[in-house]
């Protein structure tokens, strides 16, 4: 007999729409045109996902003459920047503890940066009227677990001492923001950070970049790169576009030179969206401020509630050889149902709730988690990525300092350790596909079996990866 969570998450997938919620959209705008002659730029920039889009605007609003061209293999928002959960914040570098892990000598500029970077994210958003469904209600990292309270007394401790208006939530009261029995703790960081519409937000940076003068094209994907004297060709199936800088926005699928994939790998994370729940469903889980939660299970879930009040609820990860960006196996309903026992195991107040949407999408992890920056050509082509699945707000940033490099470093901030240092490279195939197996199999279990699992996690995370 099948578990009674395992059935009742199989009934609740059964007309499930394997489509980026985000996606199914009726007012989805229409594809530009691919390119199909030769252009000049001042500057190229290769993907149009939210690093692509950032750096195009920030590019033309420094300087608005700037020749900028952008191209994108598929469409805007049909990648990466279409399928994230959406929470938003001030770091930049994957959460506060993980800047002080990677950069303890930058942390202070690093949280000046992040709050600086969300101040001009809001005000794009307000200068060029673009209605992605922004709430700011904040961020909140729940325990599911006793034993992770006293890290997250740690963690509190860590974002007074940087100046966050964060409140720690013992089990009362973090029940009282979110009516999950598995919270044993909270911690609410109420600084300018909350939620977005993904695709409505790529969408509009597209419309802003155009009304700034960037010219986009759609369908139009980089099929060779080189350096040609002082500037960089690169050609693609229908034209060629040769500029003296060209920004790599390519994310986890690494396009433009291949040592990207050295230090970025390729990852799976798996996303379910509910449907819209009704008012007794809302006023059983609580969640009145409307906070982006992250919860801390070896194999962490996040969600979120939309505007129509649908929960979306992700964070299983997986690893197809060869870092494959769209493995068959994320085609089957079936790769969701341990996503969706997870949710009941949340919320089993909410039992008998139906999955309206489910999908995946890659995620760029490199081994200190946050956004780095490749350097090829002697300067002239910057690759910047490696977010590792929290880019929806610090891809701005990494684009402002992407540009600068590009620049020749001339803000303080690029020559710091954070946009000079590299992550360590990654183990090539079959090696890499092997570890992220055994890795992915322990975080999958690691909370209820342990055994072998926490030792292995601790190892891979000595080796750069902070998974445990």
């Amino acid at each position: 007999m099948a578990h009674p969570t395992q059935r009742s998450s199989v009934i609740s997938l059964a007309d499930v729409t394997m489509l980026p919620f985000w996606l199914d959209r009726p007012d989805a705008p229409e594809a530009l045109p691919p390119l199909t002659a030769h252009r000049k730029a001042d500057l190229l920039i290769v993907g149009g996902g939210f690093t692509g889009l950032w750096g195009a605007i920030q590019a033309k609003q420094a300087q608005p003459d700037l020749d900028v061209v952008l191209i994108e293999k598929g469409t805007v928002a049909n990648g990466a920047s279409g399928r994230p959960g959406g929470v938003v914040s001030t770091s930049v570098m994957h959460g506060l503890s993980n800047a002080v892990r990677v950069f303890p000598n930058d942390i202070a500029e690093l949280e000046r940066l992040g709050k600086e970077n969300m101040h001009g994210f809001m005000q794009t958003l307000s200068d060029h009227g673009i209605d992605c469904h922004a709430e700011w209600g904040g961020e909140l990292t729940v325990a599911v677990d006793a034993d992770h309270v006293d890290a997250l007394h740690r963690e509190h401790e860590l974002h007074l001492q940087y100046g966050h208006q964060a409140v720690f939530l013992d089990q009362d009261a973090v029940q009282a923001q979110i009516g999950s029995p598995r919270y044993k703790a909270g911690i609410w960081s109420k600084d300018i950070s909350g939620t977005v519409h993904p695709a409505l937000l790529a969408w509009g940076l597209k419309r802003t970049a155009l009304s700034l003068g960037v010219e986009i094209f759609e369908g139009t994907e980089l099929l060779t790169l080189d350096e040609v004297g002082a500037k960089i060709e690169v050609k693609t199936p229908f034209g060629s576009v040769t500029a003296p800088k060209v920004l790599l926005a390519t994310n986890a699928f690494a396009s433009g030179h291949r040592g990207i994939r050295r230090r970025v790998v390729a990852i799976r994370d798996r996303v379910l969206a509910t449907e819209p729940l009704c008012e007794q469903q809302m006023a059983s889980i609580g969640w009145k401020s409307r906070q982006g939660v992250y919860d801390t299970r070896t194999q962490m879930n996040y969600m979120r509630l939309t505007k129509d009040n649908r929960i979306i609820f992700g964070g299983r990860l997986g690893y197809a050889f060869a870092g494959t960006t769209s493995p068959g196996v994320d085609s089957d309903v079936q790769t969701y149902e341990p996503l969706a026992d997870a949710f009941f195991d949340t919320f089993p107040q909410l039992q008998g709730l139906r999955f309206t949407h489910a999908w995946s999408g890659p995620i760029d992890l490199s081994t200190r988690m946050a956004v780095h920056f490749q350097r090829y050509h002697s300067g002239k082509v910057v690759y910047a990525g490696g977010y590792s699945g929290f880019g929806v707000s610090a891809s701005r940033f990494g684009a402002r300092i992407a540009l600068d490099i590009l620049d020749g470093s001339k803000t303080s901030e690029s020559r710091l350790d954070f946009a000079t240092q590299l992550p360590n490279v990654v183990p090539p195939e079959p090696f890499r596909w092997l570890g992220a197996q055994v890795t992915m199999y322990a975080l999958d279990t690691a909370d209820r079996k342990g055994g072998w699992r926490k030792p292995w996690l601790r190892l891979v995370s000595a080796m750069g990866f902070p998974l445990s």
